[in-house]
């Protein structure tokens, strides 16, 4: 099949971190197909020009990965005609209403409390390995729907960044999509235009300081080492990917290769 020439990428007013995952090279010299796997932040402020991009997609399913209190704080996504919508939340990496009122408010002491002394990376880390180890129930879901009918597909959470990167990940190596490539694309949502903008509900110049800034980065930051957490997880826990895979998330070779079918050039 021949590989279709990927559009320019497009600039969305309210919907952030956007990117179709098209292009990304396999072990065996494949490619992932353009125009079937999508990722972005949450679509709830997504203007009528970004809805109608999106209707253009022709999706078949939007994954979406936040949860209640991440619904209650941004509103739902905005609806798409004929599109499947299913919610599948996964833990947040700095979840809890509490902590993100914290985080809105800059309440510098508690936040020095929680955050300081690399407690936050330490906090994203441990999150990425639990969300691998006790998710594995949505993990095979996403990847169940895609083999059989789900593409073209968007997967989203809050910022895009770490459940749906997590979720784009593991479809990924399911497609044996090369280690690098999958590290690379998560890196993407550290461009500046894709990252989230947190609400912030204090105008105290103390909320933004450069002090409350940096205790706020490693939760706002796509690092590698939080990816590659999440695959000595995987390695630990099953010995491997294939293992993981096929114990983990019940996808035999005859599954994934039909998500290879689907997914692949």
């Amino acid at each position: 099949m021949t590989q279709q020439i990927p559009s320019t990428e497009p600039e969305l007013a309210g919907v952030r971190n956007f990117r179709d995952v098209g292009g990304l090279p396999t072990e065996d010299g494949r490619r992932v197909r353009y125009g079937v796997l999508f990722r972005s932040g949450h679509l709830a402020h997504a203007t009528d020009e970004d809805a109608a991009f999106l209707d253009s997609l022709g999706l078949h399913t939007i994954f979406d990965f936040r949860n209640a209190s991440d619904q209650k704080l941004e509103g739902p996504d905005v609806e798409l005609p004929g599109v499947r919508n299913v919610n599948l939340p996964l833990s947040d990496p700095a979840d809890g209403a509490e902590f993100w009122k914290m985080v809105r408010d800059g309440e510098i002491e508690q936040l020095r409390e929680i955050l300081g002394d690399n407690k936050a990376a330490n906090r994203m880390i441990a999150s990425y390995r639990k969300i691998v180890k006790e998710r594995t129930a949505e993990h095979a879901r996403v990847l169940h729907s895609l083999a059989e009918d789900s593409v073209p597909a968007l997967m989203h959470c809050a910022a895009g960044k770490d459940r749906a990167g997590l979720s784009i990940a593991v479809t990924l190596l399911a497609l044996g999509v090369e280690r690098e490539a999958i590290v690379a694309d998560y890196l993407e949502s550290n461009a500046k235009h894709r990252r989230y903008k947190v609400h912030r509900s204090s105008s105290s110049a103390a909320a933004y300081s450069p002090e409350v800034m940096e205790l706020l980065a490693p939760l706002f930051d796509a690092r590698a080492e939080y990816l590659q957490a999440a695959f000595e997880t995987i390695e630990e826990t099953w010995g491997g990917v294939d293992a993981y895979l096929e114990q983990g998330l019940g996808i035999t070779p005859e599954i994934r290769e039909r998500l290879r079918e689907r997914l692949l050039d």
